[in-house]
C-alpha cells in the first residue's frame, strides 16, 4: 500500500496534525487533548531553544487524500551522541490501526534520519525535555493522562513492535489519593529533619519567582549531572536558565506555591520538589485551545484542581541521604493538601524503571507504580 507525506508548513496542515487524534480516539474515552499552543510551541523555531541545538519536521501521512497518520522527526547531535549508538528521534506519532501504515511511517523516518548520518532512532520522544510528552503508554488505559504525558490505543504498542522497535527503558507513574495518610515512619523521619538547625523548607516565593527558579535550576543540574545510578548519568542534558524561565513563564498563573518546595542547608539550596495541577482537565473541557474567553477558567483553575502531577524534583549530591527527599515530598503533599482541598491524587509521572532509589522513596510514602511509559529503539 502506497502511502502520501505531506511535511507540516501551512495553517491547513497544522489544524489536520491536530485533528487527527479526535478521530483516532473517538472510541477512547479517557482520552483528552493537550493544549494546542504547547505542542505548537514545541514546533516554533522562535518559541523552542532546541531548534538552535538540531532539527525537527512533522508530518502528515495521507492515504488516498485522508488523513490517515502524523509523527515528527528530530535530532540534537550533541544530546544524541551521548547514547550507544547515538540515536535521533520519533515522535508525536498517531496512526490508524494498519500495520502497513505504522511500517510506513518508520521506513520514512529511518530513511531521514539516514539522510543524516544516523543508524538508529528513539521514541516516541519531544523535541525537548524529557518530562512531557515522552514515551508510548504500554500499561493502564483505564484513566485519563495527566498533564504532558500522553494517552495512546493499545494497539500503537503492537503496531510498533512488529515493526522492529525495541524497547530501550520503561518509565513508571506512581499515584497517591490525597486522603491516604501520610505512613507515620514518614512524619518521625520530616519531623526530625525538619528540626535542625541546619534546614530550611519553604515554599517558592511568587514575588521572587525567577531568583527562586534559578535555585531550583542550580539543585536540578547538580543532582542529576552526578546520580547513585550511574546508567541515568548519560542521560543528562542540563537545564538552560531559558528554559526554566519558560517552564515558569507557562506555569505561573496556575501554580500553588506550596506544591513548589525548597530545601536549604545552611542558607544553600540543596533540593527540591516542583508539581503543578493537572492542566489537561481544562484543556479536555475545551478542546485544547485556549481562547481569550476561557483565561477565567485558567485563572481559577487551582481552587478547583483534582490531579496534581510531580514535574520535577532533585537534591544535590552532597545533600543526600540526609531524608531531604522526604521532607520536600511529606510537606508537599501535606501543604498543598491544605492550600488546595479539591485535590484528589497526586502522580509522579517518568520515574525510569532503573532508578530504584527514586521507587523505594516514592513507596514509602504510599506511592504505588500505576502507569508505564515505554521508550522503543530502531538500529538499522
Amino acid at each position: 500500500m502506497s502511502f502520501d507525506f505531506e511535511q507540516v508548513c501551512s495553517d491547513k496542515q497544522v489544524e489536520a496534525f491536530h485533528m487527527l487524534p479526535f478521530q483516532i480516539y473517538e472510541d477512547y474515552p479517557q482520552w483528552g487533548p493537550p493544549f494546542r499552543f504547547e505542542i505548537e510551541n514545541i514546533f516554533d523555531p522562535d518559541s523552542n531553544a532546541f531548534f538552535e541545538k538540531g532539527e525537527c519536521e512533522r508530518y502528515l501521512v495521507k492515504d488516498d487524500g485522508t488523513v490517515v497518520g502524523r509523527f515528527a522527526v528530530m535530532n540534537t547531535p550533541e544530546r544524541d551522541k551521548v547514547l550507544d549508538p547515538p540515536m535521533g528521534g520519533l515522535g508525536f506519532i498517531e496512526m490508524q490501526n494498519d500495520p502497513d501504515l505504522a511500517q510506513a511511517i518508520i521506513d520514512f523516518a529511518k530513511k531521514w534520519h539516514r539522510q543524516r548520518g544516523y543508524n538508529a532512532m528513539q521514541g516516541p520522544i519531544n523535541f525537548g525535555e524529557n518530562d512531557t510528552y515522552w514515551g508510548l503508554l504500554v500499561e493502564n488505559y483505564d484513566e485519563p493522562p495527566i498533564y504532558g504525558m500522553f494517552y495512546h490505543p493499545p494497539y500503537y504498542k503492537e503496531l510498533l513492535e512488529q515493526t522492529g522497535a525495541q524497547k530501550l527503558d520503561d518509565h513508571w507513574s506512581y499515584k497517591r489519593d490525597f486522603e491516604q495518610p501520610i505512613p507515620e515512619r514518614m512524619k518521625r523521619i520530616t519531623d526530625r529533619i525538619e528540626s535542625r538547625d541546619d534546614v530550611e523548607l519553604r515554599p517558592i516565593d511568587m514575588n521572587n519567582i525567577y531568583r527562586d527558579a534559578e535555585y531550583i535550576r542550580e539543585i536540578y543540574n547538580d543532582a542529576w549531572r552526578e546520580q547513585d545510578i550511574d546508567e541515568r548519568e548519560e542521560e543528562f542534558t542540563e537545564l538552560t536558565q531559558d528554559t526554566i524561565e519558560d517552564m515558569i513563564d507557562k506555569l505561573k498563573p496556575v501554580l500553588i506555591a506550596e506544591s513548589v518546595l525548597i530545601a536549604f542547608v545552611d542558607g544553600r539550596p540543596a533540593s527540591f520538589i516542583v508539581c503543578v495541577p493537572d492542566l489537561n482537565e481544562i484543556s479536555r473541557e475545551t478542546g485544547g485551545k485556549l481562547r481569550w474567553w476561557h483565561y477565567p477558567k485558567l485563572f481559577w483553575f487551582k481552587r478547583r484542581a483534582k490531579h496534581l502531577r510531580t514535574l520535577v524534583y532533585g537534591t544535590r549530591p552532597e545533600y543526600r541521604k540526609m531524608g531531604l527527599e522526604a521532607l520536600t515530598f511529606t510537606r508537599g503533599i501535606q501543604y498543598t493538601k491544605e492550600a488546595a482541598p479539591t485535590l484528589e491524587y497526586l502522580e509522579g509521572a517518568w520515574v525510569s524503571e532503573k532508578n530504584w532509589l527514586m521507587q523505594r522513596s516514592l513507596e514509602a510514602l504510599g506511592c504505588y507504580h500505576h502507569k508505564t511509559h515505554r521508550t522503543y529503539k530502531w538500529e538499522f
